[in-house]
């Protein structure tokens, strides 16, 4: 049994400042991995290539990035958390360089068919294989830098940057538009390089500590406390997915009619749908969330509920700002979703055990993010429609779950 000196002091106490860069170097990984959403998904098309192979592209790099986790933080034990996070960040930025390369030669043409195929999946398999480490780095150093009390929210940081940044990258893209359809992907990259160099500045390094301090045993997947926060977290990013893939094709096919869209604007456009959920999630987090902390069991039906509501709303309206109030809605519903579900899933095991759990929960979005470009594409090909319908239903499923079956669980309190 820990004494309480152990209790209440952090293994490698970090200063506010320091745990801030933590988060926003999150932040600029959910951004560097969600922009191809936007930038990616139509520009390849226009180069030539099937939704069904841009979509694959995609998630084969996101399935070796999901299956490289544990083996980064391995990594991490071994060289240090700070030299992993430096790593990780660099690698994404320089990754992504030459997976822009790639993308603006096939769209010069000077590379085509199979031959440009084949060259965006090899550039991108890299990015999945070097890029990983940040995640359970980063975890682990929160971990060391938290106590028993603090750690829930410490971790809560780091996830709830790389929600921000997935919304975030997709956003910024309407801002860097105007200067060129590759230049949100640039954005990306500068982002990343520059929170790689302010991370290793600005963290102390201590590998040292990793060899001899003990550490709560890692959690099993199938922990029965945790499995099912991880499957519903899993599920959820599925959906969200599905809806991040394809927005840019449907905003694309929907507005054809009415409005004369270049290939900037059509990244313009979707990139200020993004904004609009970005913009009322950092209101609500910050605004509600973190000053009135409200009960994690309750907000989290609701904000499935808005969620599913707001896609429905946005496969119906047909003026484009209506568009944008579908995804104000969209942001609310996922300000209060996102969190509550990644804190349940912490609070559901004793306190000595949660970074375990967050570490696992960390692993839902890259995984739920193989399976729902691919799903969203195949649907896309079938109909445009049908990703919201099944994203919708998706959410309405979980918020039925969260209502009669979350909210009436017990969660860790001692």
């Amino acid at each position: 049994m820990d004494s309480e000196h152990d209790i209440d002091t952090p293994l490698l106490p970090l200063t506010g400042f320091q745990q801030g860069m933590i988060a926003l170097a999150s932040v600029a990984m959910g951004a560097g991995m969600t922009i191809n959403f936007v930038v990616v998904a139509p520009l390849a098309r226009q180069a030539g290539l099937t939704p069904i192979q841009v979509a694959g592209i995609l998630t084969l790099s996101t399935t070796i990035y999901a299956l490289m986790i544990p083996t980064w933080g391995r990594l991490a034990n071994r060289f240090g958390r700070k030299r992993v996070m430096v790593f990780s960040l660099f690698a994404m930025g320089l990754t992504n360089m030459a997976f822009l390369f790639a993308l603006s030669a096939a769209l010069a043409g000077a590379i085509a068919g199979m031959t440009m195929f084949f060259t965006l999946v090899f550039v991108r398999i890299w990015f999945g294989l070097l890029s990983p480490g940040l995640q359970p780095a980063s975890m682990a150093a929160m971990t060391d830098a938290t106590t028993a009390k603090t750690r829930a929210g410490g971790l809560g940081m780091i996830g709830a940057g790389m929600s921000i940044g997935s919304i975030i990258g997709p956003a910024g893209a309407a801002v860097l538009a105007p200067f060129g359809a590759l230049a949100p992907l640039w954005g990306s990259i500068i982002f990343s390089l520059v929170c790689g160099a302010l991370i290793g500045l600005i963290l102390p390094e201590r590998r040292d500590i990793t060899r001899t301090s003990s550490r709560p045993k890692p959690l099993s997947m199938r922990d029965p406390r945790v499995f099912p926060h991880l499957v519903f977290l899993f599920t959820y990013f599925v959906a969200v997915g599905m809806i991040q893939q394809t927005l840019g094709w449907f905003i694309e096919d929907h507005y054809k009619d009415t409005l004369n869209l270049t290939k900037e604007a059509v990244v313009l456009y979707t990139g200020i749908s993004f904004a609009c959920l970005a913009v009322m999630m950092v209101i609500i987090q910050f605004g509600y969330i973190v000053p009135r902390k409200p009960d994690p069991r309750k907000i989290l039906p609701v904000g499935l509920a808005l969620v599913s509501i707001g896609y429905i709303a946005a496969n119906h309206v047909h003026a484009f700002p209506a568009m944008c109030v579908a995804f104000l809605v969209i942001g609310s519903g996922a300000a209060l979703a996102v969190p509550a579900a990644n804190a349940l899933g912490s609070l559901s095991v004793k306190r000595e055990e949660q970074a375990s759990a967050a570490a696992l929960l960390a692993a839902a979005p890259p995984s739920g993010f193989i399976f729902g470009p691919l799903i969203g594409a195949s649907l896309y090909s079938l109909a445009s429609p049908l990703p919201f319908y099944v994203a919708a239903t998706m959410m309405a499923v979980l918020a039925v779950y969260a209502f009669t079956i979350t909210s009436k669980r017990e969660i860790e309190s001692d």
